[in-house]
């Protein structure tokens, strides 16, 4: 084995108490692709911080080949020492390639950005690309990157992982971005309590292996604890006939108790739960040929669309296209300047915000849950001491009086989950609900998902989030034209290559069988109900949920089945059969429901 050209030996960090770890040895060998995880809050950050030799540790050793360049991305830059985009990209260059920011140039143009472009008033996304550019731009031998997909849009973060596929280098990738850890880490450091576990697989093996590390722990603590049992027994029995000869096994006694002690402490969340019961009406909200422009930036464009009660709706596009101005003109939170929005009847909506706004930095974190003021907060109709809900969700109770500007961004975040699930819902609006969350958290979060009854609008660009969360997909693009597709992510990215292999005559023949279909009788109103139209639509209901059942069925077969089978393209042309087909039947339970009220 080639010796390391970055280690860490026995490093702790002890300027907290409890220390977040202590005597951790780590290996980076120089064509290394490693996953490191763990919870928010374990010290992932401080060990790559102490890897790019930024942070001290509190014991143990540094060791760095001599002539090796380290590049780190952080998860936050600061760009005041910094006039343009290409100062701020060119200062990652390494000292004999001063000259070269024409490399700089290069890679800003690569994520989209130009040189010349100030660094005062970055958005988010911006910021980051621009960051990503200066850790690339020096061909380091090492790249230490902290959550390098955040506040990425999909086709950035696709970029990325082309560019990071083809590095030579070693990479040690802290993210919660499963995809992209799937597709580029060879092994996987788990941060776990304070301990270092290591793996020489790629993460599409974490769960199995952190959970059979779980199992032999929990069997190991099962055993010293029976063992501590049976020597507390014999203590009790028989130690005052063998008192002399038997003080070793005493002491033995002491030390197993004191290593039951040391032992580390599981700390989970508690399972998310919310509160969907309230039904909302069949409508939850209907856009007709919408237009939305800012300026002369055109965002929507004559788009129509209709959301009925427990769907499951992803938007995706690339940073600044309009998703969250979609989300809120769907929420009704956005007016329109031309075409129609309509809202459903009984919506009590849950709204998740991407920019927190909805936290007050300055106020503590006592008074965020407690809002009208008292120690307890009403948790689903039952009331709930302020502290002992904050532990749910992972919170010390010392944390209970600090601003909420002391927390981390996934603390945050948790924080919002926390706020929000407290009270009853039956439409989920969710900006960017991913961002800084763990990945037990995350896995958390999509169970409630999975669970809840309402209808769910999701705004993300964690592709295994979206496959996972929901049933059709939104894409926005540059130009105001949006399409939606059946599925999740993967099925949008299978339906585009599809939709690019069909010729245009065929293009033609399928644009005429959906005018026809639009244009059929099933869908034409008539002034007035006859018995027909009123026994349709008491039927309509139950063939919608038919409807929606094997749609569901069928997204979960597709989750299941290897995209690089035949068996998808027949799967996938079923699933979009299935959801024209329930598209018809919500048209035509519309027009008799207008009928009826008429």
């Amino acid at each position: 084995m080639a010796p390391p050209i970055l280690s860490l030996t026995e490093v702790v960090a002890g300027f907290i108490s409890p220390p977040l770890f202590s005597g951790l040895t780590i290996d980076v060998g120089k064509t290394d692709r490693i996953a490191l995880v763990g919870r928010n809050g374990t010290g992932k950050s401080t060990l790559l911080k102490m890897m790019a030799g930024f942070v001290e540790s509190d014991g143990g050793t540094r060791f760095v080949q001599p002539g090796t360049r380290i590049s780190y991305l952080s998860q936050t830059v600061n760009f005041t020492s910094y006039t343009t985009l290409q100062e701020f990209v060119a200062s990652g260059l390494a000292a004999d390639q001063s000259d070269a920011t024409y490399l700089a140039d290069a890679l800003l143009f690569e994520v989209g950005l130009t040189p010349e472009r100030q660094t005062s008033g970055l958005s988010g996304g911006e910021a980051r690309r621009a960051s990503v550019a200066r850790a690339l731009v020096g061909d380091p031998d090492v790249l230490l990157l902290d959550e390098p997909t955040n506040h990425l849009d999909i086709a950035i973060i696709e970029w990325l992982e082309e560019t990071l596929a083809g590095f030579r280098g070693a990479i040690v990738t802290v993210s919660h971005d499963r995809a992209f850890l799937r597709r580029l880490s060879r092994a996987i450091l788990w941060l776990d309590r304070g301990r270092v576990h290591r793996h020489e697989r790629g993460f599409a093996t974490f769960d199995d292996w952190s959970e059979t590390l779980l199992a032999q722990e929990a069997e190991s603590s099962a055993k010293l604890d029976k063992l501590i049992a049976d020597e507390t027994k014999w203590s009790h029995e028989g130690i005052s006939a063998r008192r002399t000869r038997n003080q070793g096994r005493l002491r033995r006694l002491g030390d197993l108790r004191k290593e039951r002690q040391n032992r580390p402490k599981t700390q989970n969340m508690v399972e998310l739960r919310t509160d969907s019961s309230q039904r909302s009406g069949r409508l939850v909200s209907e856009l007709v040929q919408v237009s939305k422009s800012y300026g002369d930036k055109v965002i929507i464009s004559d788009f129509s669309t209709r959301l009925m009660r427990g769907d499951r709706v992803g938007i995706i596009g690339p940073n600044g296209v309009g998703k969250t101005t979609l989300l809120k003109l769907m929420s009704g939170d956005l007016a329109p300047d031309g075409g129609s929005i309509r809202l459903g009847t009984n919506l009590e909506p849950l709204i998740f915000d991407q920019n927190r706004d909805t936290l007050d930095p300055e106020a503590s974190l006592w008074d965020t849950l407690a809002d009208s003021g008292g120690d307890s907060i009403s948790v689903l109709g039952e009331p709930r001491h302020v502290v002992g809900y904050l532990r749910d969700f992972m919170f010390d109770p010392k944390q209970a009086r600090s601003p909420v500007k002391s927390l981390s961004g996934g603390e945050k975040n948790r924080l919002l989950l926390a706020k929000h699930l407290a009270r009853p819902s039956n439409l989920l609006i969710l900006d960017e609900p991913t961002n800084d969350l763990d990945m037990e958290t995350l896995d958390l979060l999509q169970e409630m998902l999975a669970d809840y009854k309402g209808t769910i609008i999701l705004v993300s660009h964690d592709r295994d989030f979206i496959d996972r969360v929901v049933t059709s997909t939104i894409v926005l693009q540059s130009n105001g034209v949006i399409t939606e597709y059946a599925g999740g992510y993967s099925d949008y990215l299978l339906q585009k290559k599809q939709s690019q292999s069909l010729t245009t005559e065929q293009k033609q023949k399928q644009k005429k069988a959906e005018n026809k279909t639009a244009d059929s009788t099933f869908l034409k109103r008539s002034g007035r109900m006859s018995f027909k139209d009123k026994r349709e639509l008491e039927l309509l209901p139950e063939r919608m949920a038919n409807l929606e059942t094997e749609i569901t069925k069928l997204n979960l077969k597709l989750s299941k089945t290897d995209p690089s089978t035949a068996v998808i393209v027949e799967l996938s042309g079923k699933l979009g059969r299935l959801s024209n087909e329930l598209s018809q039947c919500e048209e035509r339970w519309l027009v008799l429901e207008e009928m009826q009220q008429e």
